[in-house]
């Protein structure tokens, strides 16, 4: 897989973090670099951890389901895009405001925006791919993409918390496509 794919791939999955940043940049009045770089590297690292832990459990399946492997890839990235965009779309009924700084929070934040990444982390293990390398492109994308969504929401609010998962979701779905006919 080459640079600008992994690239595309860790922007599109960095989308929930991003949207998740603007929502905690608008609770935190006033926002400290300190607070906003505790943030980032939550999700960051999360981002990072979760195509390793992906890509062990489905190395550990490579040679069981080889033959099928670019399906595997299509399905996991379009289905992970689909959600996204419902997510994005769905109404905020149950949207709550809690204190985005709490280290349990912050936790359950980092992991529920990092699973998409697991399951990308899977689909690498199938198409031969430098994890090691990606990990680190998605969780460093993730990080400052994180920290830009905090200070964003910190100044200008919702505007752009849905279109961002959304957009994510198009390209999961895109790079999903392209990898079924590669």
């Amino acid at each position: 897989m080459n640079i600008l794919t992994i690239f595309i791939i860790a922007v599109g999955l960095a989308m929930d973090a991003f949207a998740v940043s603007i929502n905690s940049g608008l609770v935190i009045r006033p926002l400290k670099l300190t607070q906003a770089l505790k943030i980032a590297f939550f999700f960051g690292g999360f981002q990072a951890l979760m195509p390793l832990a992906g890509w062990l459990m489905g190395y550990s399946m490579r040679d069981y389901i080889v033959s099928i492997d670019h399906w595997i890839a299509f399905v996991s990235l379009t289905v992970i895009g689909l959600k996204m965009i419902y997510e994005a779309t769905k109404p905020d009924l149950e949207k709550t405001e809690g204190n985005p700084l709490k280290t349990g929070t912050l936790l359950i934040l980092a992991i529920a925006t990092s699973i998409d990444a697991l399951a990308v982390g899977v689909s690498f293990a199938f198409l031969n791919s430098s994890i090691m390398f990606a990990s680190i492109v998605i969780g460093a994308i993730t990080f400052f993409i994180s920290l830009s969504g905090v200070y964003i929401g910190n100044k200008i609010g919702h505007f752009f918390e849905k279109g961002a998962e959304i957009a994510g979701g198009v390209v999961l779905i895109i790079i999903g496509v392209t990898m079924l006919f590669s």
